[in-house]
Parts: structure tokens; C-alpha cells; sequence
């Protein structure tokens, strides 16, 4: 079952740049696993970590699950204050408008992000064992013979290690995104923007690869662009 995802419009607010396709959000959480989760003290002192996260659908509903190192600020912060947002992002790149067939404008920056907003609660020690064997199993990429999925590691270590960690999971009540892919340009740019980012290559042209999958669905065959819907 897909989980059902509502949209908050409490990012960058165009209709044109967010990602309405439920699988395509959950494939990219899948590829870029590895998320700024923000929170603060009651006091307003804020903290920020990045950490790997699985994520898993129940009734529709999304919950992010990871692990943290106990007695840290932001352990500290979400004991305090359960109210948590966590960042996902994936490639970004710097697009000159000398790429555009009008080139008197402002340049601008191609990027894909999502964010979550919901509460965090802290896993007992059993429940921290069952998410260590999925998470260390899921990034092993199945291997069950690898010697460091959990159920591979030595007793000692692990005796040494799980204490000083602990796991948590955020039910998702908000769900945003925006995939910022130059939507927005007409054919021609389009186009020119995917060849010169291909041509600057590395995290430019992961981002030339996400606009040429979408080539075909902004610019269906006979139908004539249209400017005026990018105009709100």
C-alpha cells in the first residue's frame, strides 16, 4: 500500500516545482537517506544533526526512524521538546541564465529537497535491536554474510557500542517538497540547461539527469509552451 501524502505549503510555494507523484517523493527518500534533523530546546536554543534515516508506511502513515549518540545537545533537545523537522536533499546546481533563450534575467539554483515535520519518540532497547538489524541489513544491501549487519557483530562490541546510541522514530505530519528542475523554461532552455550541466558534470549532472527524465512529460509532443502558467 502507498502511504498518502497531504501537502503543506510551507516551502518555496510554486505548483510547478513540486513533485505531485507519491513514488517519486518515497524513491528519493530511499536514494538520499541521509537527512539534517533540526529541533530546540524549550529555551529556543536550537540543534541540527545529519543521520541516516530508513523510513516505512503504516495505515498510510509515514514514520522516519535512525539513531543518535545518547547525552548529546540534540538528544538533550528532543527529550525536552519532541517537535522535530527533518531535512532531505538531493543534487543541486548553479544555472546561469546565459543558458536561456532570453538571458535577461536573474540566474538561479536547480535543487530537490523534502522536508518532514512531526514528533519524535525514543525506542526502548529492544525495539533500538529490531531497527539496528533493519538499518545495518538495508545499507549492507541485503547481505546477510556481511560481518557488520548487527546479527554479525561481535557480542563485546556490541555490548560496548549500544548503550552509548539511542533510536528514535518521527510519525510524519507533514510532508512538503520541492524538486526545482527549471520547470519553468521553455524547450529550448530546457534543453540547453541539461547539456551544459552535463558538461560542468559531477552533482551538476545528477541534476541534468532528473531533467532529462522529466523531458518528455513537460514537453508531451505538439503541444506548445505555455508561459503564462508559470506566471503565479
Amino acid at each position: 500500500m502507498l502511504l498518502t501524502i497531504n501537502i503543506h505549503y510551507f516551502m518555496y510555494h510554486f505548483s510547478y516545482f513540486k513533485e505531485n507523484d507519491q513514488k517519486a517523493i518515497v524513491a528519493f527518500l530511499d536514494q538520499y537517506p541521509f537527512a539534517l534533523i533540526t529541533g530546540s530546546f524549550n529555551s529556543g536554543k536550537q540543534v541540527a544533526t545529519q543521520v541516516p534515516f530508513l523510513f516505512e508506511e503504516r495505515d498510510g502513515t509515514l514514520f522516519l526512524q535512525a539513531h543518535i549518540m545518547r547525552n548529546t545537545d540534540h538528544h538533550k533537545a528532543f527529550q525536552e521538546n519532541k517537535n522535530a523537522l527533518v531535512v532531505f536533499s538531493g543534487p543541486n546546481a548553479y544555472v546561469s541564465a546565459a543558458w536561456y533563450t532570453n538571458s535577461q534575467s536573474g540566474s538561479t539554483w536547480n535543487y530537490m529537497s523534502v522536508h518532514a515535520i512531526g514528533e519524535i519518540s525514543f525506542m526502548t532497547n529492544d525495539e533500538l535491536i529490531l531497527f539496528m538489524k533493519k538499518f545495518t541489513l538495508k545499507f549492507e544491501s541485503g547481505n546477510k554474510n556481511s560481518p557488520t549487519i548487527y546479527d554479525n557483530l561481535p557480542a563485546a562490541y556490541v555490548d560496548k557500542m549500544m548503550p552509548a546510541i539511542v533510536g528514535f522514530e518521527i510519525k510524519v505530519e507533514k510532508l512538503d517538497n520541492v524538486f526545482k528542475l527549471s520547470q519553468n523554461r521553455d524547450k529550448a532552455s530546457y534543453l540547453n540547461i541539461i547539456s551544459k550541466l552535463n558538461e560542468i558534470g559531477g552533482a551538476s549532472s545528477l541534476v541534468a539527469t532528473e531533467m532529462q527524465n522529466r523531458l518528455e512529460s513537460l514537453f508531451p509532443d505538439n503541444t506548445p509552451w505555455d508561459p503564462s502558467k508559470f506566471n503565479s
